[in-house]
This record gives structure tokens, sequence and C-alpha cells, in this order.
């Protein structure tokens, strides 16, 4: 299995976090953390939050409230 630091700079790079990393992470988070894990983790939240990375969940929820509004 990967580390946070992998999943965390693949995010990065790619700009994505597919549901598959991010539950990894999730995992990964609940056992056990170095320090550079959580500095990588902060800083893939920090890339999420000012736009630079897009969570493949957070798009699949936006998508669902979308249709359900146009469903109404």
């Amino acid at each position: 299995m990967a580390t946070i630091r992998d999943i965390a700079q693949e995010a990065i790079t790619y700009r994505f976090l597919s549901l598959d990393a991010e539950n990894q992470l999730r995992q990964l988070l609940a056992t056990t953390c170095q320090p550079e894990d959580l500095r990588a983790f902060c800083r893939l939240q920090a890339e999420i939050m000012e736009g630079r990375v897009t969570q493949e969940a957070r798009e699949k929820w936006v998508q669902q409230q979308q249709e359900a509004a146009f469903a109404l």
C-alpha cells in the first residue's frame, strides 16, 4: 500500500483526488502517521481548499445535488 505522502503527492501532481485514493488516506490516517505524512496530508488539504486539487467524491456529490434539484 502507498504511503500518505505518496497519495498526497500524486493528487497534487495530477490535481485530482480519486475516491480510491481518499479511502486509502482514511485507512492510513486511522492507523499510524509519521510527521512527514501529516505534513503531506495538510498540504493536500490546503491544495483542495484553494481549489487546486479536485476531489472525485465532491464532484459526485455536486452532480447528485444538481440532478436532484432538476428533478423537482
